[in-house]
């Protein structure tokens, strides 16, 4: 690799390198706030007075913290002060953009030179708003946000205490009502306590009033029409909605308890096997005389019934090689002390061969030289990403030979409705998980992580279903469960070489159908074990078959598959008053 290759690589682990430090770093750097108190006084004169209390507890230093404050057209602020215990502050101020903006620096010293470091502070904010206050013609109302959505962190709990300039007839609202954990009007005064409230969430409290608790109300906002009944209408609009909202979360987030439903009734439906007449234990003949690629793909690939996979590509090899149709041969390696690979093609075109034993051919030997194929050197060959791509090509025309050739076997020995039906509830789920996630990710309403983690759930489920084997929810017939067995116990005949020592072949002929068949059915290396017990002079056999496993032919076209497969698919080289939330005041702040 050059230098002009190897530059993107070191300038991406370099950024990665200053990503992480940084995360490193903001880990070892934060603030929480603990407790708010807010403190409202509404003035006869329609003047409103805040007095804010934020408990701060700082891990690391920090210069200070911010504070900003909304401010809706007409309305403006003043009288501005702030205070702090455990730090001395400098208040820095400006407005735009419709928002008073506080910048307080705290200090851990009275000179101001030191920055504050692993402390507690609170600090005290009080300023008049005026136009706040709205009297209508018939009441007056104050809608105000306690906590705003604009905080970067959340609060531990907010007690507010709202004074009200009369004790009589007055009405008042806190909401959202889950954040509510005790609250207590006793004429003038009105107290409440919340809940932790998460970042980006709004806690607002609406009051109306009578009129005659106002004199000379200059600092108020006056709008000349009837307020009462729409602020009520809009603010149970609002509940309503946000109720409505918050239960349609809630019921889509439970919606991931169907597709498990769905699940357990597919495969009380479709995938309990049917009792059978067979108690065999073992089978030592072959259950039936379908060729090794077809077993391969009904019997190995539970993923896929029906289609082989490159166990059955070998097995299929190895059975022509026995059928004579291609010749395995050796020859000395100059290089090494080992043996040379070699399949003839010389004698293809006199078989009797079927279409995907064709295709198979038709996929081996563009790679051969003179009708000889060098096995030793077909991995070099498919790393090619032009051979590479051709010999995928080939060898998924020859999979769909053969599954098209068990189809028929397949039709009347296994029932898909199961698998098919739990691939669509997969598919479905999800879908919907993925949605019903997103959804709960985008609300700022108290239930919305129920749809977070009904959605995950689902997620999670759905792709679990995508790959549970085909016959879990699928199941065979009457005749293809006692075809399944019989080869199942074959299998496991081939796999136990202590059934094989009790019963050993007495041919070499029944040797060869082993291998070829261990081999469609992922036991091959069990069976050439066994066989290097009973038959010590393994090695002096000049058969093909024999040749193919002494010499490694499993695993040197398993890894020329997986080269091709690599090479065929390379990474690429080359993102209104009375509305819950309407309310003046809230804003938020941070740290910095």
């Amino acid at each position: 690799m050059d230098m002009k290759q190897l530059f993107p690589l070191i300038l991406l682990f370099f950024i990665l390198f200053l990503a992480v430090s940084s995360v490193s770093a903001d880990d070892d750097k934060s603030y929480t706030i603990d407790q708010a108190f807010i403190d409202l006084t509404i003035a006869s004169n329609g003047l409103l007075h805040v007095d804010e209390q934020f408990d701060y507890t700082f891990k690391g230093t920090y210069n200070g913290v911010y504070r900003d404050i909304p401010l809706k057209s007409g309305e403006s602020i003043d009288n501005i002060k702030v205070s702090a215990i455990g730090a001395y502050p400098v208040l820095k101020q400006s407005e735009e953009n419709g928002q008073k903006h506080l910048k307080i620096f705290l200090y851990a010293d009275e000179a101001h030179t030191k920055k504050i470091h692993d402390c507690s502070v609170s600090v005290f904010i009080s300023y008049d708003m005026k136009n706040v206050v709205t009297l209508f013609n018939d009441v007056g109302a104050l809608q105000y946000k306690i906590w705003g959505d604009e905080w970067d962190v959340g609060v531990g709990s907010v007690i507010t205490s709202i004074t009200l300039p009369g004790n009589k007839n007055n009405t008042y609202f806190l909401n959202p009502v889950e954040y509510t954990v005790n609250k207590n009007s006793n004429g003038t005064t009105i107290t409440a306590e919340t809940t932790s409230i998460p970042s980006g969430e709004i806690y607002e409290a609406l009051i109306l009033m009578p009129l005659s608790d106002f004199n000379d109300a200059t600092y108020a906002k006056h709008v000349n029409e009837d307020g009462k009944d729409k602020i009520l209408k809009n603010l149970n609009d609002s509940i309503s909605s946000r109720n409505f909202w918050n239960t349609t979360y809630l019921i889509l987030g439970l919606l991931f308890i169907l597709s498990p439903i769905g699940a357990i009734f597919t495969y009380l439906k479709y995938g309990r096997e049917p009792k059978v007449d067979y108690d065999g234990i073992y089978e030592r003949e072959l259950p039936s005389n379908d060729s090794p690629e077809i077993i391969n793909a009904l019997i190995d690939n539970k993923d896929s019934i029906g289609k082989p996979n490159m166990k059955g590509f070998q097995a299929s090899i190895m059975n022509l090689i026995d059928r004579g149709a291609l010749r395995m041969e050796t020859q000395e390696n100059m290089d090494s002390e080992e043996k040379i690979l070699l399949i003839d093609f010389n004698n293809v075109d006199n078989a009797d061969l079927s279409l995907s034993e064709k295709s198979l051919v038709n996929a081996l030997y563009p790679f051969a030289e003179n009708e000889i194929l060098n096995l030793s050197s077909l991995n070099d060959k498919l790393s090619s990403q032009r051979n590479a791509k051709s010999f995928q090509e080939d060898y998924n025309t020859w999979a769909d030979h053969v599954k098209n050739e068990s189809s028929s076997k397949r039709s009347e020995y296994f029932d898909g409705r199961g698998s098919t039906l739990i691939s669509a509830i997969g598919f479905l789920g999800l879908a919907f998980g993925v949605v019903i996630a997103i959804l709960g990710f985008l609300t700022e309403l108290g239930n919305g992580y129920i749809s977070i983690l009904g959605g995950g759930f689902l997620i999670v489920f759905s792709l679990a279903l995508m790959f549970v084997p085909e016959d879990i929810f699928g199941r065979w017939t009457k005749e293809g469960r006692l075809f399944y067995l019989k080869w199942s116990n074959f299998k496991k005949f081939l796999k136990d070489n202590s059934l094989i020592k009790e019963h050993p072949p007495e041919s070499i002929v029944i040797w060869k159908k082993y291998l070829i068949y261990g081999t469609a059915l992922g036991v091959a290396d069990n069976v050439f074990k066994s066989m290097k017990m009973h038959v010590p002079d393994i090695s002096d056999y000049d058969d093909g078959i024999f040749l193919y496993h002494y010499y490694g032919g499993y695993y040197v076209f398993s890894q020329a598959f997986k080269t091709s497969e690599s090479a065929a698919n390379p990474s690429s080289g080359s993102g209104g008053f009375g509305g819950f939330g309407g309310g003046s005041g809230g804003g938020g702040g941070g740290a910095f």
